[in-house]
């Protein structure tokens, strides 16, 4: 049963261009479905989570993360009587505007925008659902509703100061309440992707050989789940021991969640969606205890996983990739495909031509900005 501060499609604050009502889907059914048939969510097939894209079938890519993310918002959003069509609409789109090459990119990225207004992953992806994205005719991007809308700007809490450009250019003409909190299905996407990396970077690196599961017995919530599938499954084979001891921490994870919500939502009281934005802290969230201990466990994939010297190699080359590719495009307008080059004419300054450039580098995958760096060389 759905709770009186779960968002409700029928309360909708609306889309920004007024369409006509589906006979048999809610506003925020429609908006899921518009995120997953939309090209920049195909593009996360091939975009880097961790390791880069052709390192190997089995590790996660964008897509893959952001399909976990969203299975576990519903979860989460299901047990606490919140609406899960617009926490699974805000897990599936959170990851958008990732550039190839994950944060790797985006640190490369930021770097080279910050004389035209800088680069936000966030903000790139409400570019990408309320202008990049031209398949409809009435409208550009995706006409996603306000609250899907503000759970992708701000799922991971109030946005001030400085905006990043994408993300100030539109909440001039469209008002996303940046200084609130978002809705409570929006923090559950937040929270559902820290549940979802932390649970699937310990399976990619134990994969990878960068640790082993001698290691994590040393951590805190790693070793107990190892040690009470040792107890109750004595001698289980090596794969199957890892997965046992993986999903029982990634029910702890999700248990914390709801308990620690549920406890502060009753606190609390709120009657409505507005109720939950003028808090001014947020619901959702792990407990102090697993925090801490998540804290630990993320201090070891740093070490071990996200500056392990074979990933660090990566990170060296896909930077230089990115370097190479910008300034190139930014000098040789002629490089780019036909239907970008249609729109130089129109950048008035720089500043536009950059955001031009960034649009076109940062939508790329993996594969293909490896393939246009290859090609290119002579350029270079």
């Amino acid at each position: 049963m759905r709770k009186s501060y779960a968002s409700d499609p029928a309360a909708s604050r609306g889309r920004q261009f007024p369409e006509a009502i589906s006979t048999f889907r809610s506003d925020f059914q429609r908006d899921r479905d518009r995120i997953i048939h939309s090209s920049a969510f195909r593009r996360l097939k091939h975009k880097t989570q961790v390791f880069v894209e052709h390192e190997g079938d089995y590790y996660r890519t964008r897509l893959t993360h952001s399909i976990e993310v969203a299975q576990v918002a519903r979860t989460i959003a299901g047990a606490l009587g919140l609406n899960e069509e617009l926490a699974e609409a805000v897990a599936l789109a959170h990851d958008l505007g990732h550039p190839p090459f994950g944060h790797t990119g985006e640190d490369a990225l930021e770097i080279l925008m910050k004389p035209y207004g800088g680069f936000d992953h966030n903000a790139q992806a409400i570019r990408i659902v309320t202008r990049l994205e031209t398949h409809y005719a009435d409208f550009d991007g995706l006409n996603l509703t306000w609250e899907t809308l503000e759970g992708i700007a701000k799922h991971n809490g109030p946005v001030t100061g400085d905006l990043p450009y994408a993300l100030a250019d539109f909440n001039k003409h469209y008002d996303l309440d940046l200084s609130t909190f978002a809705s409570a299905e929006a923090q559950v996407a937040a929270v559902a992707d820290d549940v979802a990396y932390n649970h699937h970077d310990l399976h990619d690196g134990l994969r990878a050989g960068l640790f082993s599961e001698a290691d994590l017995m040393e951590l805190p919530l790693t070793g107990p789940a190892f040690a009470e599938v040792d107890r109750l499954y004595p001698g289980l084979a090596p794969m199957r021991r890892r997965h046992e001891a993986l999903r029982r921490i990634f029910g702890v994870m999700v248990e914390d969640v709801i308990a620690i919500a549920q406890n502060r939502l009753t606190s609390a009281n709120p009657q409505s969606a507005q109720d939950i934005r003028d808090l001014g802290k947020p619901m959702i969230r792990f407990s102090k205890k697993l925090f801490m201990e998540l804290k630990s466990i993320k201090a070891f994939l740093f070490t071990r996983m996200y500056r392990a010297p074979q990933v660090m190699t990566e990170r060296a080359r896909v930077t230089q990739v990115i370097n190479d590719l910008f300034p190139l495009f930014m000098a040789r307008q002629d490089l780019l495909p036909p239907h970008w080059r249609a729109h130089v004419a129109a950048a008035e300054s720089q500043t536009d031509l950059a955001r031009l450039v960034l649009d076109y580098v940062a939508g790329m995958t993996d594969r293909f900005a490896i393939q246009e760096h290859e090609r290119l060389q002579s350029h270079f």
